[in-house]
């Protein structure tokens, strides 16, 4: 049954305001996403070379203003709806703690910034920047209505990071790295969803009208899909005869039980804890996650780099 009466807006007291209120509103908790534009320094071997780490470090600090200002965008395309949401009405914009024009000066602003950074970097990622804008402002203002394609979306968005990281340096990325990519950001998308269609109840279809597409069977479903087909791909690419010729080691099996965790206990925070609203969030907070997705990346840099 429908609630008689909406979420009430948070109390004066309860909002963050002024300078740390729009701090927030920028979400730099949310970086971490970012941190894919890196997997192109570490893949393509140039991890220790300076001039690449200075570029691949440009690149995330382009995507982190990119992100930032497509986030007050969508805020502000989404603020009545977010204040429907029993977590998303704390929001500084949905709460009224950010006036909505100094959101959007500020976006502007990051924006333009964001990108003439990128086309110092270079024309190649200058391109796909603005594509990853053009594309999460479409999904801001259409795509994100529309059931699977919303998440799709948020999947091309991981892949275009990626791939942005790969051509500032400029290097090779392998195309079992992009699969790998889009099927682990369809599996986090496809989550994401089922904690907001099972937290919001009633109220879903409120908040996002594509959630009265779904159901969570259908998400389990979809989530089942794409969490194999994930660690199948990262099997089949440590095994690949051209990663093993590239890196000169067939030892990168023995990542395989890392991803392998990391995918049951994200499932496991999501049946049992009703997490998965926030990836990022749930990265940085969840300590047996961290630690996994830390021993992962030891381990890759050191049977690419210095195990024989």
């Amino acid at each position: 049954m429908r609630p008689s009466t909406p979420f009430q807006r948070p109390s004066r007291a309860s909002r963050p305001s002024g300078t740390g209120g729009l701090v927030t509103a920028l979400r730099p908790h949310q970086w971490t996403k970012n941190l894919i534009v890196f997997a192109g320094l570490i893949f393509g071997e140039h991890l220790f070379d300076p001039a690449s780490g200075i570029r691949a470090g440009a690149a995330f600090a382009v995507f982190c203003a990119l992100s930032s200002a497509v986030y007050l965008f969508n805020d502000l395309a989404d603020r009545e709806a977010d204040r429907l949401h029993p977590t998303k009405r704390f929001r500084p914009i949905a709460s009224g703690a950010v006036a909505p024009a100094v959101a959007g000066a500020t976006a502007a602003i990051l924006a333009v910034a964001g990108l003439g950074t990128a086309l110092l970097i270079g024309r190649a990622f200058a391109g796909v920047a603005a594509a990853y804008v053009g594309l999460q402002v479409l999904y801001s203002v259409l795509l994100k209505k529309i059931v699977i394609i919303d998440v799709f979306t948020i999947a091309a968005g991981f892949v275009l990071r990626a791939a942005a990281g790969a051509v500032a340096i400029p290097v090779l990325i392998s195309p079992w790295l992009l699969i790998v990519t889009t099927l682990l950001a369809l599996f986090l998308g496809f989550s994401k969803r089922r904690h907001e269609l099972v937290l919001l109840a009633d109220q879903a279809t409120d908040h996002r009208p594509s959630l009265e597409e779904y159901t969570p069977y259908l998400l389990d479903q979809m989530i089942s899909v794409v969490s194999a087909s994930t660690i199948v791909a990262y099997a089949f690419y440590t095994v690949s005869p051209e990663t093993i010729q590239k890196f000169g080691t067939n030892l990168l099996p023995l990542t395989l039980p890392f991803p392998l965790y990391g995918i049951f206990r994200y499932l496991y925070l999501v049946h049992q804890r009703e997490g998965g609203g926030s990836p990022a969030e749930l990265l940085l907070t969840d300590g047996p996650l961290l630690v996994c997705v830390a021993l992962w990346g030891a381990a890759v840099i050191a049977l690419i780099y210095w195990v024989p």
